[in-house]
């Protein structure tokens, strides 16, 4: 809840209250101050106003619902203390300007607190309510909001961790096979990419967004390594319009799309296939596929940790403005990937 926002909504009140009051009243012919009535309401409601830190700040302190009989005391102290307040200082404005035009000194200051003060315990009572009620909404709210915060970076955590051990394992290998066949230089290109991929997923940054073509770098490494293992079986393509390449994206988003379409697909494959990671937007949606040459979703095993992960994380950053739906093309599988569009 921002600090303005309390402030905002009671001058919401009182500007209605305030007009409400002064057309019914003209419209029943009473004749009055009506400029100086109109003042005086809308400057009584400040009183709620000033209070509304003091009883955020005792909610708190002492949480409501809440089976300790003291914090349901404090509260109720609190919202005799407010209505008092409030009461005594729309009396003092009352009592100064004289919006109703009483003869001077018929209506004495105490009687006339003393009266608002009872004829309001009902709405003391239903207005700190409503601060109580708001200030639990926020509060579980932003409980929520760090929770999902929280979900999404474990499982950030966990995508980096999950960087398949065979894929290293299998790099090695290719490695060296270059160097046993006197190839040094792709061996050391191979190497640098190694490298640069594992620096990435080691990265101990909290970030959850990262550039749409800092992660098709990524992929672009990930792929040239692979390509060392599976030769020309292995064929990719990267379609990223220059104009999208800003979008924000979750980090590592793209990784167990492109890993699941080498695994199941073109790895199944005696004479490989190729692989595309393609990006659009559309209006104030990101599209992102991958498309690989394979075997249909039918003939693969369930979803695994990867696809299920992500679906979690994506769910914990933009709720339901997202989706991630795998479907059978003619000749492979496309993962196609929809997330609000942000560059910022």
């Amino acid at each position: 809840m921002t600090a303005i926002a309390p402030f905002l909504a009671w001058l919401a009140l009182a500007l209605f209250d305030a007009t409400q009051t002064v057309v019914s009243m003209h419209a029943m012919g009473m004749q009055h101050d009506w400029w100086t009535l109109f003042f005086v309401i809308v400057a009584s409601w400040g009183a709620w106003a000033a209070a509304t830190p003091i009883a955020l700040a005792l909610l708190r302190r002492f949480p409501l619902p809440s089976r300790a009989a003291g914090n349901w005391a404090v509260h109720a102290c609190a919202c005799l203390a407010i209505g008092a307040a409030w009461t005594c200082w729309a009396a003092t404005l009352e009592h100064a300007f004289n919006p109703f035009a009483y003869p001077k000194g018929s209506d004495p200051f105490l009687p006339l607190w003393k009266s608002k003060f009872i004829g309001n315990l009902v709405g003391d009572v239903i207005l700190y309510g409503a601060i109580a009620a708001l200030s639990v909404t926020f509060a579980t709210r932003k409980r929520l909001s760090q929770q999902r915060e929280l979900l999404a970076q474990a499982q950030l955590a966990a995508l980096r961790l999950q960087l398949e051990p065979h894929f290293i394992f299998n790099a090695l290998n290719a490695v060296s096979g270059l160097i046993r066949e006197k190839k040094d230089s792709e061996a050391i290109a191979t190497i640098a990419a190694l490298g640069d991929l594992l620096r990435r997923v080691t990265d101990r940054s909290e970030r959850q967004l990262v550039p749409l073509a800092s992660e098709v770098d990524f992929q672009r490494k990930y792929l040239e390594v692979q390509q060392v293992r599976f030769g020309e079986r292995l064929r990719w393509q990267l379609d990223i319009p220059a104009e999208i390449a800003a979008a924000q994206v979750p980090d590592l988003v793209l990784q167990p799309l492109v890993e699941n379409a080498i695994k199941h697909g073109i790895a199944k494959r005696a004479k490989g296939g190729t692989l595309r990671v393609t990006a659009a937007r559309e209006g104030e949606m990101l599209l992102l596929s991958v498309a690989n040459e394979g075997p249909p979703l039918a003939a693969q095993l369930r979803e695994g940790v990867g696809l299920s992960n992500t679906r979690q994380r994506l769910q914990a950053l933009y709720g339901e403005r997202q989706s991630l739906v795998l479907h059978d093309m003619e000749h492979g599988v496309q993962a196609t990937l929809t997330l609000p569009y942000r560059e910022h």
